[in-house]
């Protein structure tokens, strides 16, 4: 499955797919402003639709449509990122076109109305849309399996013409037992640069068969959750033209992060 890039909608939103590093990436020297830099070329979106590598829940499921407390999902870090706000508003006109678009017999949608923005939904989103004044809706990943997330992605596709950024948050490469030492391991910089290739080359049938057409397939990803929501963007996607807009790695983990449209 080959993908030729066309341009988008002048009046459709992105897609993206981000690497939403950790809790200190608001301490890092480069990555913040490179996230504060990549929103600020974006239209405004109307509304933010997440999917995130940290919250896995079958059947799909939607999470608070008003402004809810985080969802601290990490431990052992220094207290003051565990006080860490973003208050954005709630989406429940969003949910509701969400529901509208997955409403088909055998796909079941649920609601946790009290279940809050996790650390790959707000992590990334404090650095790229501080005031917290857009709605924000996060719904779960169903499933890991990638051609089933794509499906789901391109019955969500229609949510960007209605200015809704589509936003599947992740990590390029995940592995967090087979960081051994200090600097990039080999797994991660060839894991790195096969996807960048497929990326390029429009190549998703590798991508959804990363675990064996990639090097270090499962070395990168012993789990496919963190590169799961890539499938959920690129079926939102279509044939937009893409470009890497981060790069580069961070504790040896690659950042890429990637805009199509």
């Amino acid at each position: 499955m080959h993908h030729t890039a066309e341009p988008s909608a002048p009046d459709r939103m992105p897609a993206l797919y981000l690497s939403h590093g950790a809790p200190p990436l608001a301490d890092d020297p480069v990555w913040p402003g490179q996230l504060a830099a990549w929103a600020a070329g974006l239209p405004r979106p109307k509304a933010i639709l997440m999917v995130s590598a940290h919250w896995e829940e079958a059947p799909l499921a939607l999470g608070a449509t008003h402004t809810a407390p985080l969802v601290y999902d990490f431990w052992g870090f220094p207290e003051h990122y565990y006080r860490v706000r973003y208050d954005a508003p709630g989406a429940p006109e969003l949910a509701e076109s969400v529901r509208k678009l997955l409403r088909a017999p055998g796909t079941p949608v649920q609601d946790i109305p009290d279940r809050g923005l996790d650390h790959g939904a707000y992590v990334p989103l404090v650095e790229m849309f501080p005031e917290a004044d857009i709605p924000v809706l996060q719904v779960s990943l169903p499933t890991l399996d990638p051609a089933r997330l794509m499906d789901l992605g391109r019955r969500l596709a229609p949510l960007r013409d209605e200015g809704v950024l589509i936003v599947g948050s992740g990590f390029f490469t995940h592995n967090l037992a087979a960081l051994r030492h200090a600097g990039v391991p080999g797994w991660s910089a060839e894991f790195d640069d096969w996807g960048r290739a497929a990326l390029d080359a429009g190549d998703w049938d590798a991508l959804l068969d990363f675990e064996t057409k990639a090097p270090a397939g499962r070395l990168a990803h012993p789990r496919t959750e963190h590169f799961a929501p890539l499938f959920v963007t690129l079926g939102a996607a279509g044939a937009d033209a893409h470009r890497s807009v981060i790069d580069g790695f961070w504790m040896g983990l690659a950042k890429r992060s990637v805009q199509f449209g």
